[in-house]
């Protein structure tokens, strides 16, 4: 009996700690489902590919959360794993046996329920972000939900070809944001950044351009060349922008009006 409730309290704090990780990491800009699948890999042990490897050692307070994470990981699985071995080692007779498993099924159906409940995870998350935001120093931002990275909007990165349409034009000739796309950043060679380049800044071949905006506007960018038709894409873009902005704008006039009667 004491090695199922052992058991139980186990996964119960091991769900506990991913929650809290995965939090934390949304807290360094991750999106919610990526942190979550980051901080259940790290506690497993199930690992990541090259790209979300670079992702988390490249940022500082990620990497100290993960390997936090799988310290703690390792040694949770293996105290599980006992305790559930002991569960029905230990008990001399069937009943017991019995006990223990009917202790194990009806907590981990408890804890199950819990995961999966939105009220839990609301009520959980609260907590956690007012004690990371009391008892640690890391950046509180959840930079998909400030970016709006959804509806379509997305964050990308590109290398610029030497035939394409943004090479040796300035980002004033480009005129991206009638668009409604933003040049976010440019990495240059010989570790050179450029943060939010002004309308003046000029894009050279081979630079890694960090871009915002609606996806099919991105795809539309990446794929001109220096053409005629590079120059229909780009009015053909605006004018959809344009679009937009008139509907969202009588869709906030639609709604003053409602609120107003």
């Amino acid at each position: 009996m004491i090695a199922a409730v052992t058991l139980f309290l186990i996964v119960s704090l091991s769900a506990l700690i991913t929650k809290i990780a995965a939090i934390a990491l949304t807290h360094t800009g991750l999106s919610t489902e990526v942190a979550k699948f980051q901080a259940r890999s790290a506690y497993t042990g199930a690992g990541y590919s090259t790209a979300e490897s670079e992702n988390i050692m490249n940022h500082p307070v990620r990497r100290k959360i993960i390997y936090n994470l799988m310290l703690i990981g390792n040694a949770g699985i293996v105290t599980a794993m006992s305790s559930l071995i002991l569960t029905f080692v230990l008990p001399d007779t069937l009943a017991s046996r019995l006990y223990g498993l009917l202790i194990v099924v009806t907590g981990m159906a408890f804890l199950f329920w819990a995961i999966r409940s939105k009220w839990v995870d609301r009520g959980l998350s609260r907590i956690i972000d007012r004690l990371l935001k009391k008892y640690t120093d890391i950046e509180i931002h959840d930079f998909a939900a400030v970016l709006h990275l959804k509806d379509d909007y997305k964050i990308s990165k590109a290398t610029v070809d030497t035939d394409g349409w943004m090479c040796h034009r300035t980002l004033m000739e480009l005129n991206l944001r009638e668009e409604g796309i933003t040049i976010l950043g440019v990495d240059r060679g010989d570790n050179q950044y450029f943060g939010s380049p002004s309308g003046e800044f000029k894009i050279l071949p081979h630079d890694i351009v960090t871009i915002y905006g609606k996806a099919d506007g991105i795809k539309s960018l990446y794929n001109r060349k220096k053409d005629h038709y590079a120059r229909l894409e780009h009015d053909k873009a605006v004018k959809q922008e344009e679009q937009r902005r008139k509907e969202e704008q009588n869709r906030v006039k639609e709604k003053e009006t409602e609120q107003s009667n």
